[in-house]
């Protein structure tokens, strides 16, 4: 970001806050674009005016600043617009931003950080100051980063972010060797963890757990959008009557080849199914399964079981952060949230970085990025 005063940062950190905020209401709606908002702020009147306000509702429809310029009502030329991300300058569902932030008159943009889209990538910014407009672009940088690391992950790495969240007792049990497990944690924390389902484009399941708890994998008890319910399955031992199945988007990862009977008759019932192959263990590769879902756009992931689909994330280095919600409760002798990992030495253990901890009710959520991420 380019040099400025003390009291200029802060006051375009208040308003980028504010952009913020509104982006967050596009959480869970926009993928594959990345979640914006933008204010519109007019410096003429006395200590600045906020004139209208706008995000990013939903995928295919207005970005933030057409929502912002629409919202209005008057003329904003000579104003500052405040955008959580570069605008765009180029034509997709939608014109691209940076050309309706001239033509309107906006004499300064303050960006979030720049979009890493290849499409973009400083081409926004360009088109701004060509225009004669002031661009000041890194306020905030490293929150606005935060609420868009699916979008950037996937442009930069071609695959979502992926998030493993697991309900466990305080010895670090997820079942009792009979597999039960309702309930580990208390109503709070389980409203909490469909909160967290509304926010991915995608929650996934193996087999395992299909076939032991029956999971429905759908959003409840909130106001947020289900996501995309994906089981990996690599023999389609998925029953007709498993609930993850019954609707919404609905998706199977499998081995090659498949049972071609059997894949046939899922598709049939609207069930998107993806043969691929399993290496030398038996079982289908995490890296392929993120490089599938990052083709179909999607951002964010969400492990939730089981203990050898985790495992096998956990193993590839393929996970960005993990989401645990932890019970005061000890279960003794039962089932681990991991299978297949195994160390000689505290040195090679896992370990949680970056720790964000939080009581839901009366439980624990700890949320951290693990040592063995490929993020770090």
């Amino acid at each position: 970001m380019i040099n400025i005063s003390a009291s200029e940062r802060n006051r375009h950190e208040y308003y980028m806050r504010m952009a913020l905020s509104l982006a967050r209401r596009g959480i869970g709606r926009v993928s594959p674009n990345p979640r914006v908002g933008c204010v519109i702020v007019d410096y003429a009147s006395p200590d600045g005016h906020v004139v209208s306000r706008g995000y990013h509702k939903q995928y295919g429809g207005p970005h933030a600043e057409a929502a912002a310029l629409a919202d209005a009502g008057r003329s904003v030329c000579g104003c500052t617009a405040y955008v959580t991300l570069e605008p765009c300058c180029h034509t997709g569902h939608t014109p691209p931003c940076c050309d309706a932030l001239i033509k309107a008159g906006i004499t300064r943009v303050v960006a979030g950080m720049a979009d890493p889209d290849p499409r973009v990538s400083g081409g926004g910014v360009r088109a701004l100051e060509s225009s004669g407009a002031e661009v000041i672009c890194g306020v905030l940088e490293d929150e606005c980063r935060r609420i868009n690391r699916g979008f950037i992950k996937r442009v930069n790495d071609g695959r979502p972010w992926v998030t493993i969240k697991s309900a466990l007792s305080t010895d670090g049990r997820v079942a009792l060797p009979n597999g039960e497990s309702q309930w580990i944690t208390g109503v709070a924390a389980r409203r909490k963890a469909h909160m967290l389902r509304a926010e991915n484009d995608v929650v996934m399941v193996g087999i395992g757990t299909v076939l032991k708890d029956d999971p429905k994998l759908n959003v409840r008890d909130t106001d947020g959008k289900s996501p995309m319910k994906a089981i990996v399955d690599r023999d389609l031992a998925s029953p007709d009557g498993a609930a993850a199945l019954m609707d919404g988007e609905r998706l199977i990862f499998t081995g090659r080849p498949a049972r071609q009977k059997r894949a046939a008759q899922l598709r049939n019932a609207g069930i998107k199914i993806v043969e691929l192959e399993t290496g030398e263990d038996g079982h289908i590769s995490p890296s392929a399964i993120l490089n599938e879902l990052g083709a179909m756009g999607m951002n964010y992931l969400m492990i939730e079981g089981g203990a050898g689909l985790v495992g096998s994330f956990l193993k590839s280095g393929n996970v960005d952060e993990l989401s645990l919600f932890i019970a005061p409760k000890l279960m003794g002798r039962g089932m681990t949230m991991t299978s297949g990992l195994s160390f000689s030495l505290m040195d090679e253990v896992v370990e949680i970085k970056d720790l964000d901890i939080r009581r839901v009710g009366e439980d624990v959520w700890l949320r951290g990025t693990p040592s063995c991420s490929r993020a770090l």
